[in-house]
């Protein structure tokens, strides 16, 4: 009996294993993804082997109950073993291939900071319905936003900084009803900013700087009532400041630097709750508002290389603080 248990017990286990790795078709996927791409210094993917993906593979974990693969988790700049080690940061190249799009059941994509990284987003990444985290900053990915990214309606990070992206935002992206964090920064995008931005009523982030960005800021942003940081600095913005941005509630950085902004100061701005207000190198004309007081608390206000004239107002000593003025 002996022998029969012996067998009886491995052929358990090979079923148990079976049961609890990856599928093959996923498998299959990563190492499409895998093909490439290059990585010559730190061997991130020699762990790339055997049949269970979802164990043991640098950077990939797997759901619990489905075993389908949830996470690809790949940074070049980590304080990860593999990256103290080598003593130098990740570079990568080659670019991300669509075969990643038959990873249905993915929540999060984070390929960043490998700088040698091209190619595009692929387009199919909009059917990956259960993805929450796009994060692809620090690479060298060109082409455009897709522009039916608002069908991820989990989507609650979007970060694509510091590539070379080109095109406008996609109208669709104001579809995105769970995104909070909104990263497009030092791009080559172009055109405006979407009328229907507003519709992002969970953004808490939203980073545009150092792109080639044209047209009016939308008044419909002062309806994101979470919205905490707005970085629209080193664009081709015209047009005045909508004064309905300093009734935001929980507005702290308002950072509109280096565009092509004329009007005069909205009062509204230095009475809020905004407390980093950056509108230097712009073609802001008129006085500078004499609507300082007790709720003006202002770590830096910069308004220098304007058109301003008149005095200094008066009631700038009753601001409750200005730690940095220009």
């Amino acid at each position: 009996m002996k022998p029969v248990f012996t067998i009886m017990s491995a052929l358990l286990l090979a079923v148990i294993a079976t049961v609890n790795s990856c599928p093959p078709s996923d498998r299959a996927a990563l190492l499409a993804f895998k093909a490439a791409l290059h990585e010559p210094y730190l061997g991130i993917f020699d762990s790339w082997t055997g049949t269970d993906c979802c164990h043991n593979w640098y950077g990939v974990s797997c759901d619990t109950e489905s075993h389908r693969v949830a996470d690809i988790n790949l940074r070049g700049e980590s304080e990860d073993p593999i990256f103290e080690r080598a003593h130098r940061t990740g570079y990568m190249t080659g670019f991300i291939s669509p075969e990643i799009c038959k990873l249905t059941r993915l929540s999060s994509i984070t390929i960043a900071d490998w700088k040698g990284i091209t190619g595009e987003i692929p387009k199919c990444i909009s059917t990956l319905s259960f993805l929450r985290i796009l994060d692809l900053v620090g690479n060298k990915i060109s082409g455009e936003i897709p522009y039916d990214i608002g069908k991820l309606i989990r989507l609650t990070v979007l970060n694509i900084a510091d590539n070379q992206i080109s095109g406008r935002i996609p109208a669709s992206l104001t579809s995105l009803s769970s995104l909070m964090h909104l990263d497009l920064r030092n791009n080559k995008i172009s055109g405006p900013i979407p009328r229907r931005f507003g519709r992002l009523g969970m953004l808490s982030r939203a980073l545009l700087s150092g792109n080639q960005i044209s047209g009016l800021i939308p008044g419909s942003i002062s309806r994101i009532y979470r919205l905490a940081d707005l970085d629209l600095s080193m664009n081709k913005i015209s047009g005045s400041i909508p004064a309905s941005l300093g009734k935001m509630a929980v507005l702290a950085t308002l950072n509109l630097d280096c565009n092509k902004i004329s009007g005069t100061i909205p009062p509204t701005l230095l009475t809020s709750s905004i407390g980093n207000l950056n509108l230097s190198r712009n073609g802001l004309a008129g006085k500078i508002p004499d609507f300082f007081g007790p709720r003006s608390y202002f770590t830096v206000i910069d308004l220098s290389y304007n058109k301003l004239s008149g005095s200094i107002p008066r009631t700038l000593m009753a601001a409750s603080y200005i730690g940095h003025l220009d």
